[in-house]
C-alpha cells in the first residue's frame, strides 16, 4: 500500500455509491455487499482481497489495481469506462464485464461467465485467462494476448491490431471481421473460422474448422495444420503453408497454397480465376 492511501479494511458496505468520488484508497478484505455503483467516479485506488456482489462496481474510474478479488454473478456489468485499470488473480463469475475500457490489463482471470465481456476495449493486455462465454472480445483495439483458454462461439468479433499466443480457442466464427491480427503458436477449433477478415496471420497453429478461413482480404498462414478442415478459403486472398494434409479446398480468389495433401481441390471458373492461385502439393506436380 503506497503511504499516503487512506486505509478502507474489513469492512460490509451497502447502499447506492458506497464509496462515490473517492481519490487514494486502499480497500482491503472489503465486501460491496449491495447498492449500484460503490466506486463510480473514483480514482487511484487499490484494491485487494474484496468481493463485489452487486451491479456496476466500477464505472468512469481511472487508476485502479484489483488483486485477489472476487465478482460474484449479480456485480455484471462490473467495469465500464475506465481506464488504466489493472486485474491481477481474481475470479470474474459476472457477466458483461470491461466495457469501453482503456489500458486495461487482466493478468489470472478467471469468468466462468464471460459472455458478452470485454467490448469496445483499447490498449488492452491478457495473460494466462480462462473465459467461458459468448461474443469474447467485440471491437477490441490494440490487443495483447498470451495463454488464454477461451470457450464460447463469436469472439474477436471486429477486433483490430492484435496479437494472441499460446491460447486454445473452442470458437465457432472465431475473428469475424477483425483487422491485422496475429495469432501465433495456438489451437483452434470451431467452424467459419476469420470470415470477412483483413489481414489475418496464423503461425505455428492447428486449427480445426469447417469452411475454415473464407471471404479474407490478406490471409497468411505458415506452418500451420489444418485437422478436419473442409471447404477452406473460398473467396480469400491466401498465402498458406499447410504442413499435412487438407480436407477439401474450394474457390481461393488468389495467392498461393501448398500443402503435402489436398483431398478435394474445387475451382469453379465460373466463380473464380483459378489461374490467380498456385496450388503445390509438395513432391507432386500439381500447380
Amino acid at each position: 500500500m503506497t503511504k499516503e492511501k487512506e486505509l478502507i479494511q474489513n469492512q460490509m458496505l451497502s447502499g447506492e455509491r458506497a464509496l462515490f468520488g473517492k481519490h487514494g484508497l486502499y480497500v482491503k478484505n472489503t465486501i460491496f455487499h449491495d447498492g449500484e455503483s460503490p466506486l463510480k467516479e473514483c480514482s487511484d485506488i487499490e484494491i485487494d482481497g474484496c468481493m463485489f456482489k452487486w451491479k456496476y462496481p466500477l464505472w468512469y474510474c481511472r487508476g485502479i489495481d484489483v488483486k485477489n478479488s472476487t465478482w460474484f454473478d449479480m456485480a455484471r456489468a462490473g467495469v465500464w469506462y475506465t481506464d488504466r485499470i489493472s486485474v491481477t488473480d481474481c475470479a470474474i463469475e459476472a457477466p458483461k464485464n470491461f466495457r469501453r475500457c482503456k489500458d486495461l490489463t487482466l493478468k489470472n482471470v478467471s469468468f466462468p461467465n464471460a459472455a458478452e465481456t470485454l467490448w469496445h476495449c483499447s490498449d488492452t493486455k491478457l495473460c494466462n485467462v480462462t473465459a467461458k462465454g459468448d461474443y469474447f472480445a467485440m471491437n477490441c483495439d490494440n490487443m495483447e494476448v498470451n495463454g488464454l483458454t477461451l470457450y464460447g462461439n463469436y469472439s474477436f468479433d471486429g477486433v483490430k491490431n492484435a496479437t494472441v499466443r499460446n491460447s486454445r480457442l473452442l470458437s465457432k466464427d472465431a475473428f469475424w471481421n477483425s483487422d491485422n491480427v496475429t495469432v501465433y503458436d495456438s489451437f483452434i477449433s470451431g467452424e467459419y473460422l476469420g470470415w470477412n477478415a483483413k489481414n489475418l496471420t496464423f503461425v505455428n497453429c492447428t486449427i480445426e474448422s469447417l469452411q475454415g478461413m473464407c471471404y479474407i482480404d490478406g490471409l497468411k498462414m505458415q506452418n500451420c495444420t489444418l485437422l478436419n478442415t473442409t471447404l477452406a478459403f473460398e473467396y480469400s486472398k491466401v498465402e498458406a503453408d499447410i504442413n499435412g494434409k487438407v480436407e477439401s479446398v474450394i474457390n481461393p480468389t488468389s495467392g498461393s497454397i501448398t500443402a503435402d495433401e489436398i483431398g478435394e481441390l474445387i475451382l469453379e471458373k465460373d466463380r473464380i480465376d483459378p489461374s490467380l492461385t498456385k496450388i503445390t502439393v509438395r513432391d507432386k506436380a500439381n500447380a
